[in-house]
């Protein structure tokens, strides 16, 4: 049970002032992650790596020389934000370029690729590698949709030593590939975790049993098995990795990764097995490492990763590092950092706009306000819709990052903003507060909503319509998710083409729009028949199996409060 905090949404706020207060040395904090507090050289290429909190010492933990130059951290179990993804490669660019490591999630993958497009547009040169280590989540034949656990930790570490040794930026990039494509791993839970203020555990794993292929996110496994003794239990983690053994390597090097509540002596005695089975099978074992590297709270259970060494990547395993993490080698001379942080978000100011869009913006802000209450509302059911086969946080990100886009939206309004520039706002703000994959949905859905409209005078139902269509088309190229997929795109196809049809066809615009929230329920009630294509219900498809997808049903949610609040408009 995780019992230390104030108010658990600022868990994780709170938890990165406490370890940037505590690791000065290494450190310093910025708005959504933590830099290297000692000078870095002009030119270095810089690692910037991240993911969600609720994973420490990942990943703020792998910042250090030798290791990551800088750190993005987003609420508990969720992604950070694409702006919060922008503003910390900012700080981190020596004018190298910067290389950007992940786990591949799909809300990971969405919101570093997309602030890797704003990046590259303002000049800079990132790289993206997401790590694709965990072999429970996907078959050797498919390994881009493998999910990243604990082989966070050694490609991110070869990532570091290699920008440290002044390799350029498309070397960085060759050699942090190569390290994934040879590291793999496999976990075990034998407990669940529990978010700040949860009554619960995401999951529970019955007595005497395991649940073997877990996810780092509150995931339950794939499958469960009874408990074995630490012999047994080694032969099932070696045995499943060596299955994926390169013919040509003969040197390993091994992590056995803590997830919470697993704590070093089991690690050790289970490091005795382990040691035995890969010295059997004729490896050489290269540094290993043995300790909590990529945690999951307080969740039971452990993981064990291998990469599978050449001369190269053992070079870069082996070079000195020193991050509250990890450290190797030799202590690398550092001198503190001198320069001023800054922070590029100052206030926003909004173009001139016509009273007529002014009106219009000051509605779409009631909308979104009436959005957020519903979601508040509705917390706890799609919390619960989510656990089935996620992590259960999909309510509690819908609910802050409505809350965010609200209390934008008004700003925007109290500060004279047009009708496009309230809606734009107000997807950022969504984004940047919910974090994970629906908050990068949301914020892309409003956000491309947005540039059908203007400042200069209020929205037609036709410009209307259109945004709706362009949000569908902004989504689905950055999300990638299709219809059958079991995602929100399920409910916002028909939402769109029903709302296209009705509309072309003579129907008020208020009209369409309850035939088209109406398509939107009915088709994210069906979603219940459908196995999961994306993301991380994905491993977890027969699970999913009778339930509705949370991200659909919370669409057609606010599909149908925006038909109540047009329909009252309508009236007045």
């Amino acid at each position: 049970m995780t019992t230390i905090f104030d108010a658990p949404e600022e868990f994780a706020t709170t938890a990165l002032a406490g370890f940037s207060s505590i690791y000065a040395r290494n450190v310093r904090l910025v708005k959504g992650g933590v830099v290297r507090s000692t000078k870095v050289p002009k030119g270095k290429v810089a690692v910037v790596v991240g993911g969600g909190s609720g994973h420490y010492p990942a990943f703020a933990g792998y910042v250090g020389p030798g290791m990551a130059d800088a750190a993005v951290a987003g609420d508990v179990f969720a992604s950070p934000s694409t702006a919060a993804v922008a503003r910390v490669c900012r700080v981190a660019d020596q004018g190298g370029g910067v290389l950007l490591g992940f786990g591949n999630y799909a809300g990971d993958v969405l919101n570093f690729g997309v602030a890797a497009e704003r990046l590259r547009a303002e000049g800079i040169d990132v790289r993206i590698v997401p790590v694709t280590d965990d072999v429970a989540s996907a078959s050797a034949e498919t390994p881009a949709k493998r999910r990243g656990i604990a082989g966070d930790l050694v490609v991110f570490k070869v990532a570091g030593a290699a920008a440290e040794a002044g390799l350029n930026l498309d070397e960085v990039e060759r050699v942090t590939r190569l390290a994934n494509d040879r590291t793999v791993s496999f976990g075990v839970a034998f407990g669940g975790c529990t978010l700040p203020g949860a009554k619960g555990p995401l999951f529970t794993v019955p007595k005497g049993e395991m649940a073997l292929g877990l996810g780092i996110h509150g995931e339950p496994g794939i499958r469960e098995e009874k408990m074995v003794s630490a012999t047994e239990f080694a032969k099932l983690l070696v045995g499943k990795l060596l299955a994926e053994r390169p013919a040509d390597v003969r040197k390993v090097a091994p992590l056995l990764n803590g997830l919470g509540s697993t704590k070093y002596e089991e690690l050790f005695v289970l490091w005795v097995a382990i040691e035995k089975e890969l010295k059997a099978a004729g490896l050489e074992i290269v540094d290993p490492e043995c300790g909590e590297f990529v945690t999951s709270l307080d969740m039971q259970g452990c993981s064990l990763t291998l990469m599978w060494l050449n001369d190269e990547l053992e070079t870069y395993w082996r070079a000195a590092c020193d991050a509250p993490a990890l450290r190797k080698g030799a202590i690398i001379a550092t001198e503190p950092a001198t320069d001023t942080l800054k922070d590029d978000e100052d206030a926003i100011s909004f173009a001139a706009a016509s009273e007529t869009s002014r009106q219009s913006g000051a509605c779409i802000a009631r909308l979104i306000g009436e959005m957020a209450e519903a979601l508040k509302q509705a917390e706890d059911e799609l919390g619960r819709i989510d656990a089935f086969a996620g992590d259960g946080d999909h309510g509690q990100g819908m609910r802050r990052g409505s809350a965010a886009a609200n209390d934008a939206a008004k700003a925007a309004v109290e500060a004279g903003a047009g009708a496009a520039s309230v809606l734009a706002v107000a997807g950022d703000a969504w984004a940047d507060r919910a974090g994970g994959t629906s908050g990068a949905i949301w914020g892309l859905l409003l956000r491309a909503w947005s540039n059908a409209f203007n400042d200069d005078a209020a929205p037609t139902d036709a410009a209307i319509v259109d945004g709706a269509r362009r949000a569908l088309d902004g989504v689905t190229r950055l999300g990638r998710a299709r219809v059958g997929d079991k995602t929100l795109v399920d409910a916002l196809v028909p939402f769109v083409e029903t709302l296209e049809r009705a509309f072309a066809a003579g129907k008020p615009l208020i009209e369409a729009w309850q035939a088209a929230a109406k398509a939107a329920t009915e088709a994210a009630e069906a979603t219940s028949r459908l196995t999961p294509k994306l993301g991380r219900a994905r491993p977890l498809a027969e699970k999913s199996i009778g339930h509705p997808d949370a991200g659909a049903v919370s669409l057609a949610l606010t599909a149908r409060v925006a038909a109540g609040v047009l329909a009252q408009a309508a009236k007045a």
